[in-house]
C-alpha cells in the first residue's frame, strides 16, 4: 500500500512526470480530469496525445454505470482518439461480467430476480445477457442492484421515475429482508458541466446504514485497477493513476500500491477554494484535504495538462 503524507510539490504539467518517471501505464479517470462530461477541459486532447505519442499505455479506470465500450464511445464523440488507448474498465462493466459469469462465491450465490435502481434522464442501464428476473416487489426479490438514482426498472424492461427518497424507502424495506446490494457506480456525486449529480454510491452508503450489506464495485477498491493494471499489461510499480477524486481515485491507488496524481481542479475545486479552469490550489490547503480524506497523492496538478 502506498500512503505517504508528504506530497511532492505541484508540477507543471505531465511532462515533468513523463521525464522524470518511466511510469508504462497511465490509468486515467475521466469525469474531473479529461471532460466534464459535456465537453473536453482545455487541453485535455492534446495532453492525452502527447502522453500516447510518448509511449504510454493508456487505460480509462472509471466509476460509471455503463459498459466500458459505451465510454470509450462518449470520449470519441467528445473528441479523444481511440487509438491512443489501450483500454477501459468501468465499475458498470465490473458488475456486469461478474453477474454475468458468476464465478466468485458471492455473485454465485445470488438470486435472479433484483430490484433495479437505474436512471431515467441519464438513459437506463440495460440488464440484456444477464438471465436477471426484474421485480417491483422487494418481497420477490434476490437482491439490489443500483446502476442509478433516477427511476426503477420495471418488469417490461421500461423504467419508472423515482425521487431519492421513494428510492430509500425501497432501501429501507430491502434492508428489513437482508437482500445484498450491488452497487455499479460508487461515485457519491458526479460534477457534469459546473452541475453535481447524487451517484448510487449515495444509496449504497445509506443501505449500509439501514445495516444493508453492499458490494461495492470500482473505486476505492482494488479489484478495478488490477483489471485495468492486466488490461495495461504491466506491474503495478509501473503504473501511475490520474485522478480528482481523493475518496475513489486517490484513495484506490494508495490501497493498490501504485503511484497517482491529484486533479485539484475537479469534485474538489470548490473545497480548495478554486473559482477557475487551471486555477493553482495551495499546498497546505491541498494537505488539509488529503488528511481529512485519508488519502495521499504522489503528485497534485491543477488540471489534465502537459
Amino acid at each position: 500500500m502506498i500512503c505517504s503524507s508528504q506530497l511532492s510539490q505541484p508540477m507543471n504539467g505531465l511532462k515533468d512526470i513523463v521525464e522524470t518517471r518511466n511510469f508504462k501505464a497511465w490509468l486515467l479517470d475521466q469525469y474531473g480530469v479529461l471532460h466534464d462530461g459535456k465537453k473536453p477541459y482545455p487541453g485535455a486532447i492534446s495532453t492525452l496525445k502527447n502522453l500516447a505519442t510518448a509511449g504510454a499505455k493508456i487505460v480509462i479506470i472509471s466509476n460509471s454505470s455503463r459498459r466500458a465500450s459505451t465510454t470509450m464511445e462518449k470520449l470519441k464523440g467528445l473528441g479523444f482518439d481511440p487509438s491512443y488507448f489501450t483500454g477501459a474498465i468501468t465499475s458498470g462493466e465490473l458488475t456486469h461480467q461478474s453477474l454475468q459469469r458468476r464465478d466468485d462465491p458471492w455473485f454465485a450465490a445470488l438470486g435472479r430476480s433484483c430490484i433495479h435502481m437505474t436512471w431515467n434522464d441519464r438513459g437506463a442501464i440495460s440488464l440484456e445477457g444477464l438471465d436477471l428476473n426484474v421485480v417491483e416487489n422487494v418481497e420477490e426479490a434476490d437482491f439490489v442492484l443500483a446502476h442509478g438514482t433516477e427511476a426503477l426498472g420495471l418488469p417490461s424492461g421500461s423504467v419508472s421515475p423515482r425521487t431519492l427518497d421513494e428510492l430509500e424507502k425501497i432501501l429501507e424495506k430491502s434492508a428489513a429482508r437482508g437482500l445484498p446490494m450491488i452497487v455499479a457506480n460508487p461515485d457519491y456525486v458526479t460534477v457534469e458541466a459546473n452541475v453535481f449529480h447524487i451517484m448510487p454510491g449515495t444509496l449504497a452508503s445509506k443501505y449500509e446504514e439501514l445495516g444493508g450489506e453492499v458490494k461495492w464495485m470500482g473505486k476505492p477498491h482494488k479489484m478495478i485497477y488490477e483489471s485495468a493494471i492486466a488490461i495495461a499489461g504491466v506491474n503495478p510499480p509501473e503504473s501511475i493513476a490520474v485522478g480528482d477524486s481523493l475518496h475513489h481515485d486517490i484513495k484506490g491507488a494508495n490501497v493498490s500500491g501504485i503511484e497517482s496524481i491529484f486533479i485539484t481542479g475537479g469534485i474538489h475545486g470548490n473545497e480548495l477554494g478554486l473559482t477557475s479552469f487551471d486555477e493553482t490550489a495551495s499546498l497546505d490547503s491541498v494537505k488539509t484535504l488529503t488528511a481529512k480524506h485519508n488519502a495521499f497523492p504522489t503528485y497534485v496538478l491543477s488540471a489534465f495538462k502537459w
